[in-house]
């Protein structure tokens, strides 16, 4: 069974088509909707891979040095721990197959906890959680290491996460925004 989650803050949507638990851990794979205006920042994967194919629309991945705009039928694979950011720099909004290799629980949770945070309006108008032990524990979840932060930053976000996870914010995230019977 399918499951959508949608972000009302960046307007965006994510249908898992595959997931962790249904692939033996193969395969995440998501469908992405993506407005104009959307994506993420810079950052990479410690622990797995990331195949963008789109549908419909336009891609830009922006990689370390270099810049790709994919069409439909067009595929890029972002290997591990390579830096990169996808975003949707056209006017129309693009529909693209994202496959995690192998498949991130951390991940498939941590993009659920954003959405429903975004939801709830628990986040700054970039789709951020605003409390620092929400941020630190997705951030720790998704493997999703942001590029450019200060050098002080990545202790503190690796501290807040295992305060974080201590007293139970982690559980209670995802007891409130991860529904496993439907993924």
């Amino acid at each position: 069974m399918n499951r959508t989650i949608v972000n009302p803050i960046i307007k965006d949507e994510i249908t898992f088509t595959q997931t962790a638990s249904g692939t033996n851990g193969r395969t995440t794979c998501l469908l992405v909707k993506l407005m104009p205006g959307g994506g993420t920042p810079m950052h990479y994967h410690k622990n797995f891979e990331e195949c963008f194919i789109v549908l419909d629309g336009e891609l830009t991945l922006e990689l370390k040095d270099s810049k790709i705009i994919l069409l439909p039928g067009q595929e890029y694979t972002v290997s591990k721990r390579e830096p990169h950011r996808f975003a949707n720099e056209s006017d129309r909004e693009v529909n693209f197959t994202t496959i995690i290799r192998p498949a991130s629980q951390g991940f498939e949770d941590a993009l659920c906890i954003l959405y429903g945070l975004a939801r709830d309006q628990r986040t700054n108008d970039k789709g951020i959680p605003v409390n620092m032990l929400e941020l630190s524990a997705v951030s720790s979840m998704s493997d999703m290491h942001q590029v450019g932060l200060p050098f002080f930053v990545k202790p503190l976000i690796a501290l807040f996460a295992t305060v974080a996870k201590i007293t139970g914010v982690n559980k209670k995230l995802r007891a409130k925004y991860c529904n496993y019977s439907g993924l």
